[in-house]
């Protein structure tokens, strides 16, 4: 669905409002990033979030990336890849050079990655993604072996530049098991801040709130921006 420019602009407004509500708790120079989530909405809305200031987008298949890169490529907007990336996709992905990987789930991907990025003399900066709700269902190394993965890929992988950490909170009504799993990868990253990690990547439409409480400083939010 096309949305128009107003509404597009009260709902970006609201989220914007309460980004700041929820940073000012943890502090007044806590500052937190949007990406955009745009894998549901029409290219229209992209370019429209675009004249309203947005910048930084998300798409979860490397397909649907390198299709809206080639439709918006007259607009300077930067794109994270920030699904699961499957191996046979790994090159495709390399040559569309997005700003951020946020979704690096295992060490093995990491020296896949970074095998293919050697061969093509590219670099990439990613997140390592943690499962820190130890739900079988999503990607990403667990919370015990997060540190020393981050490290063995900062050694190991010189073509990767790790930028922090990324998590999706615990798929549950449970207000605390979703804090619980944010407060998890907050604790991690704070180790790794001395190993130069800049970026703790929390909070979806549904509890981006309660993750910047937590200290997430990225934010990735879909379904609030194009509600209707």
């Amino acid at each position: 669905m096309i949305l128009d420019k107003e509404h597009l602009r009260a709902n970006l407004d609201e989220v914007i409002w309460n980004i700041e509500q929820a940073r000012i708790t943890v502090s007044e120079h806590h500052i937190v990033k949007l990406v955009t989530v745009a894998k549901y909405t029409e290219v229209e809305n992209i370019a429209t979030l675009y004249e309203l200031g947005q910048r930084a987008f998300g798409e979860n298949q490397v397909q649907q990336l390198r299709e809206r890169m080639a439709q918006l490529e007259e607009l300077p907007l930067e794109w994270h890849m920030i699904g699961r990336l499957q191996k046979n996709k790994i090159n495709n992905l390399i040559d569309l050079r997005p700003a951020l990987l946020q979704s690096l789930n295992s060490l093995d991907l990491a020296q896949e990655l970074q095998k293919k990025l050697a061969a093509k003399e590219a670099k990439m900066h990613c997140l390592l993604q943690i499962n820190s709700s130890g739900e079988e269902t999503k990607a990403g190394v667990s919370p015990d072996e997060a540190v020393e993965t981050y490290l063995n890929i900062k050694a190991n992988c010189p073509d990767i530049t790790l930028k922090g950490v990324m998590t999706i909170g615990a798929h549950t009504d449970d207000e605390k098991e979703i804090q619980k799993s944010f407060e998890i990868t907050h604790n991690i990253y704070e180790k790794l801040e001395k190993e130069g990690a800049s970026i703790c990547s929390m909070g979806m439409s549904g509890d981006y709130e309660l993750a910047i409480k937590c200290g997430s400083n990225l934010v990735r939010i879909g379904s609030a921006l194009f509600k209707a």
